[in-house]
């Protein structure tokens, strides 16, 4: 990898820090644009390989975007990734916490926060959607996404026990 590369890389991160609204999986579609259809770096394999080990590890769930700039630049493409994702959002977040404590009850305090949760949703669907591409030609995948929503909507049962139930049905080769 170039060090022009890795300079797009990095402003690429820049940009999709101030989207990461709902966390940083959801950029997760548009890094899989850059990275796999715009780029090639990765293919659509190595790219969900990467989001499911990063999201099986403990620890933060941005450890995805560390994973991927690691297997497209190795370490300094970690290093473009993370300083990326993080340098632009985390001055953000403490400027708007700051405008937002002084002003607390004002109208414009209340719309900000209301308008963040259809983007927040929608982010998060079409990260769902994305990572849902090489499984979708399942029946079975198709099931259990429609078992985990109705679970979802009308219980208060944990996401935890459908985690479990997609990985006792991926362990058993259904999907």
């Amino acid at each position: 990898m170039s060090a022009a590369d890795l300079i797009g890389l990095f402003g690429h991160c820049l940009m999709l820090s101030l989207l990461a609204v709902g966390g940083a999986i959801t950029t997760a579609p548009d890094m899989h644009r850059y990275l796999v259809i715009e780029h090639g770096w990765l293919n659509d394999a190595q790219f969900t390989t990467s989001v499911a080990l990063a999201q099986a590890a403990p620890g933060p769930n941005l450890l995805f975007i560390a994973v991927l700039g690691w297997n497209v630049g190795g370490p300094p493409g970690a290093l473009a990734t993370m300083v990326g994702i993080l340098l632009p959002s985390t001055l953000l977040t403490l400027a708007v916490t700051r405008w937002g404590q002084a002003r607390r009850d004002t109208r414009a305090a209340r719309a900000f926060t209301q308008g963040i949760a259809p983007l927040t949703l929608g982010l998060l669907v079409a990260t769902s959607w994305l990572l849902s591409e090489p499984l979708r030609t399942h029946s079975a995948a198709w099931a259990l996404i429609a078992v985990t929503v109705l679970v979802l909507l009308r219980t208060r049962a944990s996401p935890l026990w459908l985690v479990g139930l997609g990985a006792v049905v991926g362990a058993l080769g259904y999907v």
